[in-house]
């Protein structure tokens, strides 16, 4: 989730195309999640523990971005041991699984961090003992070189304006809601920040709300929350969903309601929202989609990171992520959908299409 490259889909194979990351001064902008680079020219001398600190893990999304950090770390030959703790959406937990890990010899440390700035005390503490903490997929407050080594994040500001941009050409005029997360999301927030910053370029389009809907990202929450809004609103023409489970309570809640569904924009999409909509539009009843994905793909950029900064090794790479266009109903880029995979599955994943099944049976 920046500038760069390009965003057009590059999917091959079940996997994301790599490139080669440029050997220039870091930029200030995004870098496309397509343009992978090489971590075994990071990988250095050292023998290293690699960790990941999961603060809500489970989910067949999360399993994916775990894989993908297992199969870029582990194209180092001195990677010794990786470690992996999920805090089940726990926050103590989620503090102590860091504090764990510094007691199991850790070197870098990648961490979810879910619960946002009350991680920082937990990392800070970790990074004054040697350890490289980087933080990934949401900005985070706090000093790297204090609290963390550095922070790699998606460029939810830019994906929030591209948003805007999908709804001035593709709906045009009409009513929109934003769907967030948990209350006060910092991630939620930049999301809508971003929105908010384009949608001013499109007067005929009004965001309904100043602020974003709260479904806690969670299937049961979301709907409840979709059915508050309709009974409020009259007419809905667009909904911004920051996650795709939220995208497709969107499409089942306005289905319930007998109501056309509206244009969404959403990321981070899963194989039953694609699934749902292809078999719609074979049906003649497409409703207008956009999704921007290849966000478990991130964490690759968060592993090279740490590890150059932990070996000493050359890392140019931009601190922001931004995803590719997965899904544009607009412009006929079409998502893969499998029936016979879980319904959260994530095919924009970089993993191969062995690697990615193997997810799948866990």
């Amino acid at each position: 989730m920046k500038h760069f490259v390009r965003y057009s889909a590059c999917v091959l194979a079940g996997g994301l195309v790599a490139g080669t990351a440029s050997m220039a001064a870091p930029a200030t902008d995004s870098v496309s999640v397509t343009s992978q680079g090489d971590i075994t020219s990071m990988c250095g001398t050292k023998p290293m523990v690699v960790g990941l600190s999961d603060g809500y893990g489970g989910n067949t999304w999360r399993k994916t971005a775990l894989a993908e950090l297992k199969d870029e770390v582990g194209r180092c030959t001195n990677l010794k041991r990786f470690i992996y703790t999920n805090a089940n959406g726990d926050q103590q937990k989620a503090n102590s699984d860091i504090n764990s890990m510094v007691a199991q010899g850790v070197n870098v440390l990648i961490v979810y961090p879910d619960f946002g700035a009350a991680q920082i005390p937990a990392m800070r503490a970790a990074t004054r003992a040697g350890v490289t903490v980087v933080p990934y997929m949401a900005e985070i407050p706090g000093t790297p070189g204090k609290d963390y080594a550095a922070n790699v994040s998606a460029d939810l500001l830019r994906m929030g304006r591209v948003w805007a941009d999908w709804f001035g050409k593709n709906l045009k005029k009409g009513n929109v809601v934003f769907l967030g997360g948990i209350p006060g999301a910092p991630a939620s927030q930049m999301f809508l920040d971003g929105f908010k910053s384009s949608l001013s370029q499109y007067p005929d389009l009004k965001l309904l709300q100043k602020d974003f809907v709260v479904t806690n990202w969670n299937p049961i929450d979301a709907p409840k929350a979709l059915e508050g809004v309709i009974a409020k609103y009259s007419n809905i023409d667009g909904v911004v969903a920051d996650y795709g489970v939220t995208a497709l309570a969107t499409v089942k809640t306005f289905q319930q309601a007998n109501l056309p569904i509206p244009a969404i924009a959403t990321d981070a999409s899963n194989n039953e929202l694609n699934c749902k909509y292809l078999s719609m539009k074979n049906s003649g009843k497409a409703f207008p989609y956009f999704s921007l994905d290849g966000m478990t793909s991130v964490i690759r950029f968060a592993a090279r990171r740490g590890v150059a900064l932990y070996q000493g090794t050359t890392n140019t790479e931009p601190t922001k992520v931004f995803p590719y266009t997965y899904a544009d109903s607009g412009s006929g880029i079409t998502p893969k959908c499998d029936p016979t995979a879980p319904s959260d599955a994530d095919f924009s994943s970089a993993l191969s299409v062995e690697k990615l099944k193997a997810v799948f049976k866990q």
